[in-house]
C-alpha cells in the first residue's frame, strides 16, 4: 500500500500560509521528494514502452532515452 500524498493534497498542504517554520520546511521538503519519486518512475516507465506507445504520446525513442537519461531532481 503506497503512503504517498495525492497532487491535490500536496498542492493543498504547499498553499497552507499560517503553518509554523519547521513544518513549512518539512511539507516543501516532502513536495520536492514525492516530485522526485515521481519523475523517477515515470522515466523509468517511458524506457519500457514500445514505440507504438510513443508515437501515441508524441515522442520517439531518441526523445524518450533523453528525457530518461535525465537526473530526477532535473524537471
Amino acid at each position: 500500500m503506497s503512503h504517498a500524498l495525492h497532487t491535490a493534497q500536496i498542492n493543498v498542504l504547499n498553499a497552507q500560509a499560517k503553518l509554523p517554520l519547521v513544518a513549512g520546511l518539512a511539507v516543501k521538503f516532502a513536495v520536492a521528494v514525492t516530485s522526485w519519486d515521481t519523475r523517477r518512475k515515470t522515466r523509468r516507465a517511458l524506457m519500457g514502452l514500445e514505440p507504438h506507445l510513443l508515437n501515441d504520446i508524441g515522442l520517439d525513442r531518441l526523445s524518450a532515452q533523453a528525457e530518461a537519461a535525465k537526473p530526477f531532481w532535473q524537471d
